[in-house]
């Protein structure tokens, strides 16, 4: 057994619990660079951390003084380490921020919305160049701009661009079988080279004028757009003058909305930290070819004795984590490790990458105008938490619950006449609804009766937690299950966790009162009775909210596919999958469900399915689905 040493507190707060696992753990590390982690009693990761010299740093934990009351918790909390040793310092900074964002240490600083952003593509996978809004991986061929900070901002963009570039935005499939122009033609959104309305080589020629909008020739454009207008006006052909004059206030109209547009800031990302309150609030501003592409506020989770230098440090370093970055980084704060997490950006990038904290100009006014809607963002933010932790507070009350929940999960499910059958989970919490935390569950049971509610609720819930206990890394664990229905949505739940022996999780049902009647809802719990709450009650609202957001969820997510299976396959949004091909993998198959569930290896046997094509298919089916 390892010598008791004699324990020292400090604020009711034991220091050296943990001191020996660090000091056993220092006698082997060596004097390089590399990356630490500092693992709790049930395996759980409390902190991640990077060197330049490993021993040097751990040993630093071994003092029984000098630590805040953060370190010296995690320090009492250490069981174990775990480290790796890299080749440099820059290679341990990258991989800390890659295992903080993907392992969520309890005392790290870390970014929680990681949502990707969207992209505008202009794909060049058919002979026909269309442009559509792209989220994740660039597997397509074409050219990508962004990020846009949200995807409204991407469909406003789309839509103005159609008007002023007249580019086809279908898919493959509509375009190859079309037989007259579409409605977009109609409302001059669409120049319609599927049926020759405009030759391949003159609607490339838009499409390039559409790329050099996008890369800041926006003014040459403009000027070449200006130009044809008045031709056309002296010659008297004033159609083709409005047609013009059109497409001009189609490109205004874009950067009309962007709000701040820079004469000497091209590509860069604008970050900003505000503190209030013992929070944080980081404000985000992308531009890109001189255009301002929006802006989104992040609440990173933090701890209150941390200084807003060193929070904003770990953002970025997460924040650029799975993201390419610009050229220039613009920060409101500085920080030790700027001129480090430049080099290995740069050195990532294979380009240089500038991390700037300017203090006069153009950029400095940026960053100060990202400094007030930082501050003006944590303010609503605070004055909404507040007024959350008031209901979740009064949620525990109303329901037992030993604590406020930190995240509650709801589900509910949807089909067409036991058809198009689709169930869906919605997440909230102290922070209002978690939307990048949603997911949808196409049901997958074959011998599913018609409309039976019962087996849907237990596949759904059977998937969710199956993958929970067998992944850590997938999400966290609920506090609070709620699920749309009565009694026997109830027993459905219980049993599920019975089964898969989750015991410690409350679980209630909600169901819809006489003639679905809002205000009278009964509610179902274990070993309780049914009961309602007062029609006036601020929790009924509270719970009608959460359950009428899964409603509209499921719902929304449930007609997209209606939509899909009425007008079209669910190959229609898979590139390179033409009528030939689409034919062929239906005939193979038998169904658009069958060929959804396929192996890849499957879908590669089809005759003219190549592999690359069969694991684009593959990938498309299964990356959407949970």
């Amino acid at each position: 057994m390892p010598e008791k040493l004699e324990i020292e507190e400090k604020n009711g707060i034991t220091q050296l619990h943990g001191v020996n696992v660090i000091k056993t753990a220092v006698t082997n590390l060596p004097l390089g660079s590399g990356v630490y982690r500092m693992i709790g009693d049930r395996d759980e990761i409390l902190y991640v951390g990077k060197a330049r010299n490993l021993k040097k740093r751990v040993q630093s934990y071994t003092r029984t003084n000098g630590h805040s009351n953060r370190i010296a918790r995690m320090i009492h909390e250490t069981r174990s380490m775990e480290f790796v040793i890299t080749g440099s310092e820059t290679e341990a900074l990258l991989l800390e921020a890659n295992l903080i964002k993907r392992l969520k240490p309890r005392y790290n600083v870390v970014l929680r919305d990681d949502k990707t952003f969207p992209h505008i593509l202009i794909n060049r996978e058919h002979e026909a160049t269309r442009i559509v809004k792209h989220r994740g991986a660039r597997s397509q061929r074409g050219d990508y701009f962004g990020p846009f900070a949200s995807a409204g901002a991407v469909n406003r963009t789309i839509n103005a661009l159609q008007r002023a570039f007249l580019i086809r935005s279908c898919s493959d499939s509509v375009y190859v079988s079309r037989t007259r122009p579409c409605l977009l033609f109609q409302i001059k959104r669409c120049s319609a080279p599927c049926t020759g309305e405009i030759s391949i080589s003159d609607h490339e020629k838009l499409v390039n004028e559409a790329r050099e909008f996008l890369t800041g020739k926006s003014k040459f454009v403009k000027n070449d757009l200006y130009h044809h207008m008045q031709t056309a006006s002296e010659a008297l052909d004033f159609e083709r003058a409005a047609r013009y004059r059109d497409r001009l206030a189609a490109l205004s109209q874009i950067q009309s909305h962007q709000g701040i547009n820079t004469k000497t800031i091209t590509n860069a990302d604008v970050f900003a930290a505000h503190q209030t309150g013992g929070l944080f609030c980081i404000q985000v501003f992308f531009f890109r070819a001189g255009q301002n592409w929006g802006n989104r506020a992040y609440y990173p989770r933090a701890d209150k004795s941390l200084e807003i230098e060193e929070v904003l440090d770990a953002f970025i370093a997460q924040f650029y984590d799975a993201r390419q970055a610009p050229e220039m980084i613009l920060i409101s704060h500085n920080f030790p490790s700027r001129v480090l997490l430049s080099d290995a950006l740069s050195v990532r990038e294979e380009r240089r990458i500038q991390i700037l904290v300017p203090k006069r100009g153009e950029k400095r006014e940026v960053v100060v105008h990202a400094l007030a809607n930082a501050s003006e963002a944590l303010a609503r933010h605070l004055a909404d938490s507040a007024s959350q932790q008031k209901l979740l507070a009064g949620l525990a009350n109303t329901f037992d619950l030993d604590a406020p929940p930190t995240r509650i999960e709801v589900y509910d499910n949807s089909h067409l006449g036991g058809t198009l059958a689709l169930g869906a989970m919605i997440v909230a919490g102290p922070d209002g609804f978690e939307k990048a935390h949603y997911r949808k569950f196409n049901i997958k049971s074959e011998n599913l009766a018609a409309g039976d509610d019962y087996q849907m609720m237990r596949e759904v819930l059977t998937r969710r937690f199956k993958r929970l206990i067998t992944d850590d890394s997938y999400a966290i664990w609920p506090d609070l299950i709620i699920v749309d229905g009565g009694a026997g949505q109830l027993s459905v739940a219980q049993g599920v966790m019975a089964e898969l022996g989750i015991d410690a999780l409350k679980i209630i049902a909600v169901a819809k009162g006489p003639d679905r009647d809002a205000g009278r809802e009964r509610f179902f719990m274990p070993g309780r009775e049914a009961f309602r709450l007062e029609p006036r009650d601020p929790v009924l609202y509270y719970v009608q909210r959460l359950r009428d957001e899964a409603h509209r969820y499921v719902i929304g997510a449930q007609r997209g596919r209606r939509k899909k299976a009425i007008g079209g396959s669910l190959l229609d949004d898979i590139s390179s999958v033409g009528a030939k091909r689409k034919s062929a993998l239906l005939k193979y198959f038998g169904t658009s469900r069958a060929i959804s569930r396929a192996a890849q290896s499957d879908l590669a046997a089809v005759p003219g399915v190549s592999t690359k094509l069969a694991k684009k298919i593959y990938d498309h089916f299964n990356e959407q689905n949970d």
